[in-house]
């Protein structure tokens, strides 16, 4: 089922700078997941790449379940998010250049 809970210790690099993304793509073959996250600039048309993360299948599979919980948690104590139809609409028709 899920992952196991466990404690980890994790150390983050006094460099490792936070980034913001509002956008991100995603692409996936037999043994890895990539998501490419990106700042879109309103009224540019343009997004800048932040970030490339890859991980394995199962990882992913991880990843749905515990977003999904923390997204049902987040909901119970700030209320429900909601996504207005246009911007859903707008966003599945973008096409991103410059990544391969």
């Amino acid at each position: 089922m899920g992952m196991a809970n466990r404690e980890i210790s994790v150390n983050i690099p006094g460099n490792l700078d936070p980034v913001y993304s509002n956008r991100i793509q995603i692409a996936y073959k037999e043994d890895e997941f990539t998501f490419l996250f990106l700042h879109e600039i309103p009224g540019m048309n343009q997004a800048r790449g932040k970030a490339i993360v890859s991980i394995s299948p199962r990882h992913a599979k991880n990843l749905v379940e515990v977003l999904a919980k923390s997204v049902a948690d987040y909901e119970q104590k700030f209320g429900k998010i909601t996504s207005p139809e246009a911007t859903a609409q707008q966003e599945s028709n973008v096409t991103i250049r410059g990544y391969s």
